[in-house]
């Protein structure tokens, strides 16, 4: 925002209509009232000019908070280096949301990822796994642990892909900068996919379906 929208400058104008045209995607019943507040800005009286611009500001946190409670889960969590803990925490989060299905994706998911993050996915809950390169560990393991809980586990692996992301009841999507396995011990983010969610979705769904069936 500009440090004085009152200012007859190209800077104001413009963010001032980008405020509007958010709150006007948003809700267009706010958007009449965003365009009230846009023209007290440039009042004569500061008092409504002081007015104008709490009011539209308030409307834009208004949005950002009402927007944020639509989707699950964090918009993005930075995670430092060495905490683990927290990673891990975030990552528990999003299994633990799950209700139908949950599709792990990452090359390198073997049997301590198995051990970490299973445990929290709720019964009757189906898992899918893709992976790629440490499936003599986690097969072993996936088996077991299908064996002792009421868990069903499929596992496929294929080559060309190398992101990594967990994908919920089909319905929500988070992309880990680091593999589950190493989550925290170096700096990495974990970002929930939002305006590219049914591009992520399709395209791994389609890798699924192409997939080697291991388990």
């Amino acid at each position: 925002m500009p440090p004085n929208l009152r200012l007859q400058d190209d800077e104001s104008p413009s963010w001032l209509g980008n405020a509007v045209a958010v709150l006007m995607r948003w809700d267009p019943m706010h958007a009449i009232t965003a365009r009230l507040y846009s023209s007290q800005i440039h009042s004569m009286s500061n008092v409504d000019a002081n007015g104008g611009r709490a009011g539209l500001l308030r409307l834009l946190h208004e949005a950002r908070a009402d927007l944020r409670l639509s989707t699950v889960g964090p918009v993005s969590k930075a995670i430092d280096a060495g905490l683990v803990f927290d990673y891990f925490d975030e990552i528990r989060k999003q299994i633990e949301i799950a209700k139908v299905d949950i599709l792990f994706i990452d090359p390198y998911l073997d049997a301590d990822f198995i051990s970490r993050y299973l445990p929290h996915v709720s019964s009757g809950v189906s898992v899918r796994l893709l992976a790629r390169d440490k499936l003599k560990t986690l097969l072993p393991a996936a088996r077991l642990y299908t064996q002792q809980n009421n868990v069903t586990i499929a596992v496929r692996s294929t080559t060309n892909f190398h992101d990594r992301y967990i994908i919920v009841d089909g319905k929500a999507c988070f992309q880990s900068g680091a593999s589950f396995k190493d989550g925290g011990r170096s700096p990495t983010t974990i970002t929930q996919i939002t305006d590219a969610f049914l591009a992520v979705q399709r395209t791994y769904e389609d890798l699924w379906q192409n997939a080697k069936v291991e388990l």
